[in-house]
């Protein structure tokens, strides 16, 4: 019989110099992560706060005992009240101001939290291994930093992502709707072939259907972000896949309900780690 390994948890603080401020920050890894030579891969959280409600406990001990999930450490990052500031698209604020300070979150993440990691924890330097994932505002906030930092990421998640983030106030019969910011992202950002993405949404993220086309604004506005992903890179495939919840809502039921479908594609046995 197998031995299951237990799981070594812990809420930890870093000093954010960018942010100005202590970030919490908790880590799940394999009990025997110092001790077992391995280098692991990681999977970068926004949100760490939502850990216990999105039961991710037992979620991460599961996959740590399953021989078809490849080794790796999870790094939940806490917010705070100034999510809605630090959140967003680190280039531009939204219409509101909202998101006027993600420029500072991210240069926390890249210039000292992804390398403070790579020195505290016994992880891959190799950019193929690391994944960041977010929910809502904390996924718009992970796919801009995956989308323009590709050289510290191979994937990215997303849950239920606040794409709606414009420039502006929506027009009416504004089919087009570039001001959705994270759409000029994309736009403006450097092809990135090794990149990979996982999109969910459920069909019941809200009730809000702006253009009237009979598909809620979520699901809308990740469509549209994924057809601009693709648009981008028309020259060859980009390695896409969507989930759609069926009776799924904007909540961390739902998010943590999928989140082992998430594990399994972000490190399943096919991502192997380089011998």
């Amino acid at each position: 019989m197998t031995p299951t390994l237990k799981m070594k948890s812990a809420r930890r603080k870093i000093f954010s110099i960018a942010l100005g401020r202590d970030v919490t920050y908790r880590f799940s890894a394999p009990e025997d992560y110092l001790t077992s030579k391995k280098e692991y891969a990681v999977l970068l959280m926004n949100d760490g706060q939502d850990y216990e409600k999105m039961k991710l406990a037992e979620t991460l001990e599961n996959a740590f005992n399953s021989k078809e999930i490849l080794p790796f450490i999870y790094i939940g990052i806490e917010t705070n009240a100034n999510r809605m500031k630090e959140y967003g698209i680190a280039s531009s604020p939204d219409f509101k101001e909202r998101g006027a300070r993600a420029n500072l979150y991210r240069n926390f993440i890249i210039k000292q939290f992804i390398p403070f990691l790579k020195t505290e924890f016994p992880v891959s330097k190799n950019e193929l291994d690391w994944v960041f994932c977010g929910m809502s505002l904390g996924g718009l906030s992970a796919f801009d930093i995956a989308y323009n930092n590709p050289h510290l990421f191979g994937k990215v998640g997303v849950f239920s992502g606040s794409f709606w983030w414009r420039s502006k106030p929506y027009v009416k019969n504004d089919w087009l709707d570039r001001s959705r910011l994270v759409l000029e992202v994309v736009k403006k950002g450097k092809l990135s072939p090794h990149l990979k993405y996982w999109f969910q949404c459920g069909t019941l993220d809200e009730k809000a259907d702006r253009n009237k086309n009979g598909i809620i604004d979520a699901i809308d506005d990740t469509q549209d972000l994924i057809a601009e992903l693709r648009l981008k890179n028309r020259q060859q495939s980009v390695d896409i896949t969507y989930v759609e919840v069926l009776g799924g809502k904007h909540d961390l039921p739902t998010w943590g309900k999928v989140f082992p479908q998430f594990i399994e594609w972000a490190f399943g046995q096919q991502t192997e780690l380089p011998k």
